[in-house]
C-alpha cells in the first residue's frame, strides 16, 4: 500500500455516576481495534487487538486515550506488537497519547514491542496528567526475534503532570542508532529493555526511595510526583518478571 497504512484508535473513559466507568468513545480503524473486556470493581478494561500485522515501514499508528474525572481504565493489548520491514519507504510511527484528569486512574500495560530485522520504527508516548491523576505505565522492547538481529527502534517517553514536564527521555537501538547503544553504558548486550512509570499524588509527600532492583534494574523517584523503574534483561520473560516485581513493590 503506497505510503503505508494509517490507523487511529480513540478511547474515552467516563465515570458513570454509579461507581463504575463507562466508555462513551471506543473507536478504531485499520490494525487498531479496541475491544471492551470484563473489568472489575469500578474499572473498565479495554484490549487493543491487532487486526493486521505491523507496523510496517511507512505505517502511521495513533492511539489516544482520555480518562475523565472519577473514571478508572485498564488499557492493554491482546498480543505483542511486531515491527516489520515494509514495501513503503521510510520509518513507521506509533504515537500514544494519554490524558488523565483529576481523580482519574489509567493503567497502560501493553504487551512487548518486538523490533524485527530490517524494521524502522519510532514510538512516542506522551502522558498528560492533572495534579490528582494516577498512572501506571509499562513499556517493554525486545531487540529481534529469537536468533535474529534487531531493526532500528527509537522510543521517546514524555510525562507531564499539571503542565510540568517530569520526564522526557529517548532511547534508540539497532542498526543506524547512535554509537554505543549496545555498549556497557547502555544495553550492555541485553536483548530486552523496559520501564515502569508510576504516578500517584501521595508520592509528593512520601516518594519511594531510590534503590537497585536485582542485577540490572533500578528505581528512581521523579518530581511530579512519580517513580521510574528501568530494567534490562536477556529476554522478554525475565524482563516482565522484573517489572511485575517492581509493580508489586510500588503497590
Amino acid at each position: 500500500m503506497p505510503g503505508g497504512v494509517r490507523a487511529d484508535a480513540r478511547i474515552v473513559a467516563r465515570a458513570d455516576g454509579r461507581g463504575g466507568t463507562a466508555l462513551p468513545v471506543l473507536d478504531g480503524s485499520g490494525p487498531l481495534a479496541p475491544r471492551r473486556t470484563r473489568g472489575s470493581g469500578g474499572e473498565a478494561r479495554v484490549m487493543v487487538v491487532g487486526a493486521m500485522s505491523g507496523p510496517l515501514g511507512g505505517d502511521r499508528f495513533t492511539l489516544h486515550a482520555r480518562v475523565e474525572e472519577g473514571a478508572r481504565l485498564h488499557l492493554g493489548s491482546s498480543a505483542a506488537t511486531l515491527a516489520l520491514p515494509g514495501q513503503a519507504p521510510g520509518e513507521a510511527r506509533y504515537d500514544v497519547r494519554l490524558d488523565v484528569a483529576d481523580g482519574a486512574e489509567l493503567r497502560w500495560l501493553p504487551e512487548q514491542l518486538i523490533s524485527a530485522t530490517g524494521s524502522d520504527l519510532r514510538v512516542t508516548t506522551l502522558a498528560e496528567l492533572a495534579a490528582g491523576a494516577r498512572l501506571v505505565l509499562r513499556e517493554e522492547q525486545v531487540l529481534g526475534r529469537a536468533g535474529e538481529t534487531p531493526g532500528l527502534l527509537t522510543s521517546r517517553l514524555t510525562l507531564r503532570v499539571a503542565g510540568r514536564t517530569v520526564l522526557d527521555q529517548e532511547l534508540s537501538c539497532g542498526p543506524g542508532a547512535p554509537g554505543g547503544w549496545d555498549g556497557p553504558a547502555a544495553l550492555a548486550g541485553h536483548r530486552a529493555v523496559g520501564q515502569l512509570l508510576v504516578v500517584r499524588p501521595e508520592f509528593a509527600e512520601r516518594p519511594p526511595g531510590a534503590r537497585i532492583l536485582g542485577e540490572c534494574a533500578a528505581l528512581m523517584p521523579l518530581p511530579g510526583p512519580a517513580a521510574l523503574v528501568t530494567a534490562l534483561a536477556p529476554d522478554a520473560l525475565r524482563l516482565r518478571r522484573v517489572l511485575d516485581e517492581a509493580r508489586e513493590l510500588l503497590g
